[in-house]
């Protein structure tokens, strides 16, 4: 990593990883989630196949980012126009919901960004 991100433990420019089964050739691009380096986030984006959209549980932090500007959605809809048909969803830091591991939290995730997706393209049924 660069010693930027390692200081500040956020992902800058891009990172890729490659490897291959007996099925696929597979490449992870790590692209930056921070508004400051959406253009870094866009060129790793527009060469996926499928993005992993990692949604924080956190109270405060997951209205952030769903929020009308927020960042979630931003992502998902710049993944869904430069042509990333393939979604998976992740919800983190769930051990910071009240209570923690809070199943109404990770459900109330779950509906929100289900409908979000569903207006932008993606079938959530899918998802």
């Amino acid at each position: 990593k660069l010693k930027a991100e390692r200081e500040r433990g956020i992902t800058i420019d891009i990172s890729l990883w490659k490897f291959e089964t007996t099925k696929y050739y597979i490449t992870i691009i790590d692209a930056p989630g921070h508004r400051d380096f959406i253009k870094n986030m866009i060129t790793g984006t527009s060469q996926a196949d499928c993005a992993v959209l990692i949604v924080a549980a956190g109270v405060g932090e997951f209205e952030a980012g769903i929020s009308k500007n927020g960042q979630t959605r931003e992502h998902a809809l710049l993944a869904y126009t430069l042509g990333v048909k393939q979604l998976i969803v992740g919800v983190n830091k769930m051990d910071s919901t009240e209570p923690a591991y809070s199943e109404k939290r990770y459900d109330e995730i779950v509906k929100e960004v289900s409908a979000y997706i569903k207006k932008i393209g993606y079938n959530p049924a899918t998802v």
